[in-house]
């Protein structure tokens, strides 16, 4: 077992960290702070259209999973900046891969969105 803080304590270290990192990522990551606003559009806008509580998760779930896979991209992207600027092909490897992550929940998310807005209002 790794020697540390354990029980409260932890958990309020760990909640510091978190938010730390919410704030870095607010701070520095433009299309974070973007998908966060799309976020806060979306949820209020979701619990409006939704006619039921399986469409509401269907709808605000994948807003919040964008924003654990752009969380998730930028420690990657800033994992790899840390260990060198020199161009190389795995570095460049790893950041399509993580930007491919956030094609895949934006993909995600509008599937979820186009096909519940169309069987509530347009079909």
């Amino acid at each position: 077992m790794k020697p540390g803080k354990t029980g409260i304590v932890r958990i309020i270290d760990a909640t510091g960290y978190s938010w730390k990192g919410l704030q870095a990522a607010y701070r520095h990551e433009s299309a974070f702070r973007q998908e966060l606003l799309l976020t806060a559009i979306g949820i209020p806008l979701a619990i409006w259209l939704a006619q039921s509580t399986i469409q509401l998760l269907l709808l605000i779930l994948p807003l919040l999973l964008l924003l654990l896979v752009e969380l998730a991209n930028s420690a990657l992207e800033a994992v790899v900046d840390r260990i060198g600027d020199e161009i190389h092909e795995l570095s460049g490897r790893a950041k399509d891969l993580g930007s491919a992550m956030v094609l895949l929940a934006i993909v995600m998310l509008a599937v979820s969105w186009i096909l519940i807005i169309g069987e509530n209002y347009v079909w």
